[in-house]
């Protein structure tokens, strides 16, 4: 099956479907800050927070689409000096994870105000195979927002 990987705005996603997404519990298994539950008013005040980023640094989290079909959200969200690569897939779209990774860096290659991205896992994430072949490096282990993540940066210039 051909793959068309394509990034819209999260506003152009039905929030029953991020909803939906976000409720999985295979999801959460890997997101130590999905603390709440997802319902209608949780998702507006997502893509309200991911709109939010778009205004303030004129990039942010898009919603994926494969072949025109949601497969998850990601993108690049500024932190102070960084910006910070993330992705979440539904669990039946797990194997593009690489194929969509390396679309958002090209982005990010091209990008003058992007020079480097940095990945933040949580330590539950033992398959780091694909993030190494990025060309990602191990930076350190930090806390964020209470939970620990192992953190690794991919210069793109």
């Amino acid at each position: 099956m051909k793959h068309d990987i394509t990034f819209v705005r999260l506003t152009e996603i039905d929030p029953t479907e991020l909803v939906t997404h976000m409720s999985d519990p295979r999801v959460a298994e890997h997101m130590p800050l999905l603390t709440y539950e997802w319902d209608e008013a949780a998702a507006a005040n997502f893509v309200a927070m991911k709109e939010a980023c778009w205004a303030r640094d004129g990039l942010g989290h898009w919603a994926i689409l494969d072949n025109g079909n949601y497969v998850g959200w990601g993108g690049f969200q500024r932190e102070e000096d960084e910006w910070d690569y993330g992705l979440v897939l539904k669990p039946t779209c797990f194997g593009l994870g690489t194929r969509i990774s390396r679309k958002a860096i090209e982005f990010a290659i091209a990008d003058d105000r992007i020079p480097f991205v940095t990945f933040l896992l949580p330590p539950s994430r033992k398959n780091l195979g694909a993030l190494k072949r990025l060309g990602a490096t191990f930076v350190a282990e930090i806390e964020y927002d209470g939970s620990t993540f192992l953190k690794y940066r991919l210069d793109t210039e």
